[in-house]
């Protein structure tokens, strides 16, 4: 059988081990460190302005502080897209918060900010004012800055920025992560770049990011015993996976461009073939990394041809393709939940699949992926 072709692979650069030997050398095993540091600093540069960034163990872990620091409570309800992974919404279930699911919008697939400030309007009528927004940017698109932005400003309800999949994406020219009150980023071995696992808070306000990092350390406080005033988290991210980190920040922008030429390798790939649509930027405000590109299969249009159809052929040759992300109101955990919508993550659900997307595709392992899509068509 061939090799298996992966939906997205880990991808070196070459001077990770550069980081990690000199944190061996140093005896930096720790959840402290140069690595930490120096990764911090950067994100920082990388994403310019004015913020300040915390590395933390996970996307996750970051999603979970943020809450914490924008004083979501037991009770509480946060809106949050339903199109995305799980870790959105589980950070709320974290807190003992309610989600409230809203669905997207079909020009980004991220979340509509019409149908947000429905959901705020009808929560604020049943006295139940969300504390938050969660806002993703789904495979690497940035959501619609402005207008949830505007949404978020006449509400007075602080957004949180999930661009876990969208490091190197921009908006108007800026880049993605520094638009929401706190956003978060994640290095899963999956993600653009990786630190094997990891993630990172992003910030306006450096005060946040001194309580992130003293959250993340167990909340030790400034004593010579071990004193604790607050719960803590083991949440700081590893000198090691840093030095990952680090080496993988090197080669960030060269990740970026081979992301997108995957894409565009794709979109001529299905430039003529009716009914199948790539998901691509609405206009030229948005820039994507295109972590993963994916498509629509009208099965109207293909001979009844559809998702499964097509990502069981690729199955068959041993290469991963993934259907999009099951909207969190249609997961049996969040059942029972909230949610404003009009049946667009629904739809993007039965017709999208993710297709291979790694930095490091071959070009043998291109000419197996469009032999078995010109095989289907």
């Amino acid at each position: 059988m061939n090799s298996k072709i992966w939906l997205s692979a880990p991808h070196m650069g070459g001077q990770e081990l550069k980081y990690i030997q000199k944190a061996f050398d140093e005896n930096w095993i720790a959840p402290l460190g140069p690595n930490v540091n120096g990764l911090e600093d950067d994100l920082e540069k990388f994403l310019g302005g004015n913020i300040h960034v915390a590395a933390v163990s996970s996307g996750t872990a970051a999603l979970h502080l943020a809450l914490i620091l924008l004083g979501v409570k037991s009770g509480d309800e946060v809106l949050c897209q339903s199109l995305t992974f799980s870790a959105s919404a589980n950070c709320i279930m974290y807190m003992d918060a309610k989600p409230v699911f809203v669905d997207s919008e079909k020009d980004t697939w991220n979340m509509d900010p019409e149908i947000l400030e429905e959901a705020i309007l009808d929560r604020i009528k049943k006295g139940k004012k969300p504390k938050a927004i969660i806002v993703v940017c789904l495979y690497g698109m940035p959501y619609k800055v402005d207008e949830i932005t505007a949404v978020s400003r006449k509400y007075d309800i602080p957004v949180i920025e999930d661009s876990a999949e969208a490091l190197g994406s921009t908006y108007k020219g800026r880049k993605v992560g520094t638009f929401g009150d706190i956003s978060i980023l994640s290095f899963n071995g999956n993600k653009i770049i990786t630190t094997s696992g990891g993630g990172a808070i992003i910030t306006k306000d450096r005060r946040f990011k001194k309580h992130a990092i003293y959250l993340s350390t167990q909340a030790k406080d400034d004593a010579a015993h071990y004193e604790h005033s607050a719960i803590g988290y083991n949440y700081r991210m590893s000198n090691i996976c840093a030095g990952i980190g680090r080496g993988q920040m090197e080669v960030l922008e060269e990740r970026v461009r081979q992301r997108r030429a995957n894409h565009y390798f794709y979109r001529e790939i299905f430039k003529d073939k009716e009914g199948i649509e790539v998901f691509h930027e609405p206009s030229d405000d948005f820039f994507s990394n295109h972590w993963l590109t994916a498509i629509l299969l009208d099965s109207g249009k293909l001979n009844g041809k559809d998702r499964e159809y097509m990502r069981e052929a690729f199955l068959a040759e041993n290469i991963e393709s993934r259907p999009l992300w099951k909207p969190m109101h249609l997961q049996p955990v969040f059942q029972n939940e909230i949610f404003y919508g009009n049946g667009t993550a629904d739809m993007l659900f039965e017709k999208g699949l993710c297709l291979p997307s790694s930095s490091n595709l071959s070009d043998e392992e291109k000419a197996r992926i469009e032999k078995v899509i010109h095989s289907l068509f």
